[in-house]
């Protein structure tokens, strides 16, 4: 899910200046002026004018500090400096994981199909007689859609011989593969959370970065200046990510401030065993299927929409989670941070006791820019614990996970029979519940949330395929 684009570059800009303000001593003092110095007067616009953008700053400002959007009043009479104080005092991140910029989410249209101007007006009009609705009329001899009768089947598009009609789509409700995001009557994008698997792909495909998650730099940074002993938790797809490796971005964590830095592909190598004896047990008891358990978002949408799959999924933890109870038994007294590509993490980080913060890659990059790290001209540095093997190490790609499996039980001739799904959308969560049934060519059901695997997340800094090639000189 790579996106590249002037939003993705705003926010970590922003995200970069609040870790530089805080590390200096400046956050409570200088942040009011953010907005005006991120936006000059002779700045080209986004949107009517160079004050509608500060004020758009303002508001990313605050979801990057940590805190909801959704009370516009409680905005328009605080200062951004009020927040700062507010994220400086606060115990913990809280739920919900995402926000909106209400006067951003705004900009879209409802989803709906429209006839533009290659319409030749011609004699068939067979997106009138094809209408069951009888929501097309000929106006200016040109086809017209009514909107209040139009009930959005898409007839008329599929039978226009000149293609002259188009899908208008509304980019988050079109990317969310459960269907947990819709405008309300106000032209209101909301997120119903009794759906929202937490994927992140609404916010990444929103090209007015309308919505965003809350960050968690501050607490992090908080943390280190008051001199706790952070940990640092790499996900095993950071491979790739930055220009340096591993071993020198562990550097560049420790003068950060972070005490030690840990592999979560140690956590991902003990998933795969454990899910390995799992697969072993459940096919001899007869079982026909058995589903991964590594992806968050995934194991959210069987919990809330393919619920037939719910017994199907393994009881293994995240890699995540076997990574803190591994860190928790060697290094006592210390704050966990898992660093990684996913929106997901910060959801599963609120609900185990074990994970203090999450942080993205695009945070991590951030907190680089905000102390001046060169990663190419820092020394590297052993990983703390034990480094992790080719097998956990092969967890955030397509296929990675299925084949650690299928290495694992390969001595003891058990019959591995992989089927992926690679990237979760609409169509697989129907899909998981007829693999419930026992219509599935295969035994073992690898799921990954983003097409490409934890590699192309929703925070990645670098494009997959080039991400992929470099994982894979590192395996070697």
């Amino acid at each position: 899910m790579f996106v590249d684009n002037k939003t993705t570059y705003l926010r970590r800009d922003i995200i970069a200046t609040i870790a530089k303000l805080y590390f200096e001593d400046n956050l409570i003092e200088e942040i009011d002026r953010l907005p005006i110095k991120m936006i000059k007067k002779d700045a080209q616009p986004f949107r009517c004018c160079i004050y509608k953008d500060r004020e758009m700053v303002k508001y990313r400002v605050i979801a990057s500090l940590g805190f909801s959007l959704e009370n516009e009043y409680e905005i328009d009479n605080n200062l951004l400096s009020d927040y700062a104080k507010n994220s400086l005092e606060r115990d913990k991140p809280n739920f919900p994981i995402l926000t909106f910029i209400d006067e951003a989410c705004k900009s879209c249209v409802r989803t709906n199909y429209f006839v533009t101007n290659v319409c030749k007006n011609c004699v068939a009009k067979p997106c009138i007689v094809n209408c069951p609705k009888d929501a097309i009329e000929i106006d200016n001899n040109q086809a017209n859609i009514i909107p209040k009768k139009c009930v959005n089947c898409g007839l008329c598009m599929k039978v226009c011989p000149f293609h002259a009609i188009v899908y208008v789509p509304v980019p988050c409700e079109e990317s969310c593969p459960v269907g947990a995001i819709i405008k309300d009557d106000n032209g209101k994008e909301d997120i119903d959370y009794n759906k929202c698997i937490f994927c992140g792909k609404c916010s990444r495909a929103c090209p007015f970065g309308a919505i965003m998650e809350k960050s968690q730099i501050i607490d992090v940074i908080k943390d280190i200046k008051n001199g706790k002993r952070l940990v640092a938790m790499l996900a095993p797809s950071i491979i790739g990510q930055f220009e340096g490796n591993i071993y020198q971005i562990a550097t560049a964590l420790k003068e950060i401030g972070f005490k030690y830095v840990v592999e979560v592909a140690l956590g991902a190598d003990k998933t795969a065993a454990i899910e390995s004896n799992e697969f072993i047990e459940r096919m001899e008891k007869g079982d026909k299927i058995m589903g991964t358990s590594c992806c968050p978002a995934y194991v959210e949408a069987v919990k809330k929409h393919s619920t037939d799959f719910l017994p199907f999924v393994s009881h293994a933890k995240t890699p995540m989670a076997y990574t803190a109870e591994i860190i928790n038994e060697n290094l006592s007294d210390t704050i966990k941070v898992f660093i990684g590509p996913c929106v997901a993490k910060k959801h599963e980080g609120l609900n185990n006791p074990l994970i203090d913060y999450v942080l993205t890659f695009e945070e991590l990059e951030s907190l680089f820019i905000a102390k001046n790290i060169n990663l190419t001209m820092i020394k590297e540095t052993k990983l703390d614990l034990d480094e992790a093997t080719k097998i956990g190490r092969s967890f955030p790609v397509n296929t990675g996970v299925a084949n650690a499996l299928k290495e694992t039980l390969k001595e003891k001739n058990i019959n591995v029979k992989p089927v992926f799904i690679n990237g979760f959308n609409k169509q697989n969560v129907k899909l998981l519940n007829i693999y419930a049934k026992g219509n599935c060519d295969g035994n073992l059901i690898e799921v990954m949330s983003c097409e490409g695997g934890c590699i192309a997340g929703p925070c990645v800094l670098n494009k997959p395929q080039d991400s992929i090639k470099k994982l894979n000189e590192f395996l070697k």
